[in-house]
C-alpha cells in the first residue's frame, strides 16, 4: 500500500507451498484479510515470494493473465519480489540450504532472471520494481582460503553480470527500472556495510564498469550509474542489527559511497545481555533454548567484555558455549514479531525498526518496505496467533511506528 514516503506490505515467504498453485491459494486466503484490516479502500501492495517451480508456471500466459485479473478485482498490486530461497522454505529443514543453488551456478541466474521477467510483466506503470537476493552465497561453502574466496566471489558476480544487462535492456525499451536487492546476513558472504561496500566497489563495479561499456557503448561514469541504479542493498533491519551496526551508521556509510537502497525488510532479532550471576543467566540461556528449533539457521553474534564478538553458526553452537563468562550479549537470527518488544527475559531488536523507520520518515532512502516475519510456523506456541491477524498487527504497528 502506498504510505507517506513509500510503499509498504509483507513477504508473501511467510505462506507455505512451493507450486504456483500453492502460492495463489495461500494469496487468495489471506490477502483480502490482511487488505480489510490495513488498506480497505487503496490498492494493496504485495510482496510476492515464488519458488522456483512456482516462477516456471507463473511464466505460462494463461496463469500469468489469471494472476493480473485476479490482482485488478482484489484491487492490488506487486511492486517487490523476494527472490532469496528458491526451493523448499516450510515444513523441511532449510538451513544454509536457503542459499542454494548460489550465485555460482546457471539456476540461480536463470531464476532471478524468469523473476525479474514476471516482475516487469505485473509492476503497475510508473512503479519501479525490485527482487531481494542472498549475498552470493553461504560464506561456509567457500574455503576459508583467501585465493579461494576470491574466487568464488568473482565467480559468482560474473554470473550476475547477465542479469544486469537483462534489466538495463528491459528499461532501455520502455519497460519498468528495476534493481536487483542483495540482501547481506550474518554468514553470508557479505555479511555487514564494510563487506557489501567492499564487494561493490572492488568486485562489482570493477568487472561490471567494463562490462556494460562495451554492452550499452557508454563510458566509465555512465556505466557505474547504471550499475547504481540496478544493483542496490536489501536493508534486513534484523541483519544488521544482529552484526552490531546502527541504522544511522549504515545509511550513512551508504549515502557517502554514492549507494542506494532498494528494500527495507522489516524485521527483528532476538537478544539479551548475558549476566554473570549464575542464576540469572541460565535463566536467560533457558530463554533462547526455546527458540532452538530445527528449520531454520539462528546464527548467533555474542559481544564479549572486551568488545570483540563470536559467531556461533546456529543457535545450537552457542547454546554449547553457554557458560562462556566473557560474553556479555547475545544476539540471535529469529525473525520475531515486530510489535513485540519483550520475550521474557529476552528483548528484541525493535529499537533499530523504530531508528530506521524514522529516518525513512525525516528523509526516504527507499520506495519499498516490506514486513518479513517468516518465522510464524516455529514460534513456540504462545506467541502463534491466526496468519492473518499476526500479518495485519505487523503492519499496522509499521503504520504506527512510520508517523
Amino acid at each position: 500500500m502506498k504510505i507517506a514516503n513509500g510503499h509498504l506490505s509483507y513477504c508473501t515467504n511467510i505462506h507455505p507451498g512451493e507450486t504456483w498453485t500453492d502460492h495463489f491459494a495461500q494469496l487468495k486466503k489471506y490477502i483480502p484479510a490482511v487488505k480489510q484490516q490495513v488498506s480497505p479502500d487503496q490498492p494493496f501492495g504485495i510482496g510476492l515470494r515464488l519458488a522456483n517451480v512456482a516462477s516456471l508456471e507463473l511464466s505460462k500466459e494463461e496463469n500469468l493473465k489469471d494472476f493480473q485479473q485476479w490482482l485488478e478485482a482484489e484491487n492490488c498490486y506487486v511492486f517487490t519480489m523476494n527472490g532469496f530461497p528458491y526451493g523448499g522454505f516450510h515444513h523441511v529443514v532449510v538451513k544454509d540450504q536457503v542459499h542454494a543453488p548460489d550465485w555460482t551456478t546457471a539456476d540461480r541466474v536463470a531464476y532471478t532472471i524468469r523473476l525479474f521477467r514476471i516482475l516487469a510483466a505485473l509492476l503497475p506503470p510508473g512503479l519501479e520494481g525490485g527482487i531481494s537476493t542472498n549475498p552470493l552465497g553461504y560464506k561456509y561453502w567457500c574455503n576459508q582460503n583467501e585465493a579461494e574466496q576470491h574466487a568464488y566471489t568473482e565467480s559468482a558476480t560474473l554470473n550476475m553480470l547477465p542479469v544486469l544487462e537483462q534489466l538495463v535492456r528491459i528499461h532501455r525499451s520502455g519497460g519498468p527500472l528495476m534493481h536487483l536487492d542483495i540482501e547481506p546476513e550474518p554468514d553470508g558472504v557479505m555479511e555487514n556495510t564494510s563487506e557489501y561496500i567492499h564487494w561493490y566497489f572492488n568486485h562489482l563495479l570493477r568487472l561490471g564498469v567494463p562490462f556494460i561499456k562495451d554492452k550499452f557503448e557508454v563510458d566509465n561514469d555512465e556505466a557505474a550509474v547504471i550499475i547504481k541504479a540496478h544493483i542496490q542493498l536489501c536493508y534486513d533491519v534484523c541483519h544488521f542489527a544482529l552484526v552490531y551496526e546502527s541504522p544511522r551508521q549504515v545509511l550513512e556509510r551508504l549515502q557517502h559511497h554514492g549507494l542506494k537502497v532498494g528494500k527495507l525488510q522489516i524485521s527483528a532479532a532476538l537478544k539479551a545481555s548475558l549476566p554473570a550471576d549464575v542464576d540469572a543467566r541460565k535463566e536467560v540461556i533457558e530463554a533462547f533454548r526455546k527458540f532452538n528449533e530445527p528449520v531454520y539457521l539462528h546464527q548467533v553474534i555474542a559481544k564479549k567484555q572486551d568488545g570483540s564478538y563470536i559467531h556461533y553458526p546456529d543457535l545450537p553452537e552457542a547454546l554449547a558455549d553457554e557458560h562462556n563468562q566473557d560474553v556479555i550479549e547475545w544476539r540471535s537470527h529469529f525473525h520475531v514479531p515486530v510489535f513485540l518488544e519483550r520475550f521474557g527475559v529476552l528483548a528484541s531488536t525493535q529499537e533499530d525498526i523504530k531508528a530506521v523507520l524514522a529516518l525513512q520518515k525525516e528523509q526516504p532512502f527507499t520506495a519499498h518496505m516490506e514486513a518479513e516475519t517468516y518465522t510464524w510456523d516455529v514460534l513456540p506456541p504462545a506467541l502463534k496467533q491466526e496468519m492473518s491477524l499476526s500479518v495485519s498487527r505487523e503492519l499496522e504497528w509499521i503504520l504506527g511506528a512510520s508517523r
